[in-house]
């Protein structure tokens, strides 16, 4: 059975271990706030630009020398798989969702015979993936010294990107993140980026209104390196969006949990020390009775 002092040292490192855990939810509150406005005004301008390129994907369709990013190499031999997870832990499952999520895609085409490349954004998914997959990254992409992610680091990733599409080394590429939704719900996503996959209910009759110059397969063939970006870009924002809102929530459990954990140390102190000094007691009354 432990001391009066172990205890109450164990009290007071609990109680210093709740006051980092509340400052942390705090920081993570006002952080999150300025993380879901800017994946909230993202999201309009990523699919108003979806709209506009799934109606030049409609009229071009597969066309004789349509662009590679709609029409893909032919082939669906090798996939690259870009896992976007946070630098940082203490956010709950969030990281381990994701990587969950592109784990199970992994083992699915690696079943197939299929060829798996895998690029990370993000440390703790590059620390997940390689204790299993290690001879399967190609690459690293670390945002540890951003502060706040701009369309400038989404730009960079997605160049990384379309110069290995263009070089050859994969057919299809897929995103993986975290979609923010609220404070206690960030959904793991999967979306294909190359070749470019769009819902033909989202193409809708819009085309026929307009007319592009130069053709609508130029424009198209200029759009669609933008739409990798932007798609990246909106990932970026939502996975800054989820891991904010996840860590609040984490931090917030940890601190009840913190105060549960010092309401049951404390009644196991009061009790000890009542048994002290019943001892004690008895120990003075059966010495003055031994008078």
């Amino acid at each position: 059975m432990p001391s009066l002092k172990d205890l109450k040292n164990r009290i007071e490192s609990v109680k210093s271990t709740r006051k980092i855990t509340k400052a942390m939810q705090m920081v993570a509150a006002a952080k999150l706030r300025r993380a879901q406005e800017a994946a909230e005004m993202a999201r309009p301008y990523a699919e108003k630009m979806e709209d506009v390129m799934s109606g030049l994907a409609a009229s071009v369709g597969n066309a004789e020398g349509a662009p590679r990013l709609l029409a893909g190499t032919g082939q669906n031999q090798t996939h690259m798989v870009v896992v976007m997870t946070s630098e940082r832990g203490l956010c709950g499952g969030f990281n381990s969702s994701i990587v969950r999520l592109a784990r199970t895609r992994i083992i699915e085409l690696l079943g197939q015979g299929k060829t798996v490349k895998i690029l990370t954004v993000g440390k703790k998914g590059r620390d997940q993936l390689k204790r299993d997959y290690a001879d399967h990254m190609v690459g690293h992409v670390d945002l540890t010294e951003v502060k706040r992610v701009g369309y400038a680091d989404a730009a960079k990733i997605a160049a990384d990107i379309l110069g290995r599409f263009d070089g050859g080394e994969f057919d299809v590429a897929t995103i993986y993140y975290g979609r923010f939704e609220s404070v206690i719900s960030q959904v793991p996503t999967e979306r294909q980026v190359i070749p470019a996959v769009f819902d033909a209910s989202e193409a809708g009759d819009d085309s026929t209104l307009y007319d592009y110059e130069p053709s609508e397969q130029a424009v198209l063939e200029d759009l669609l390196p933008r739409g990798v970006a932007t798609q990246i870009f909106t990932a970026l924002l939502e996975n800054a969006a989820s891991e904010q809102g996840a860590r609040m929530s984490a931090m917030d459990n940890a601190t009840r949990n913190a105060g549960e954990m010092i309401d049951k140390l404390t009644i196991q102190f009061n009790r000890s020390r009542q048994a002290v000094i019943t001892n004690e007691l008895i120990e003075i009354i059966s010495g003055a009775e031994a008078l």
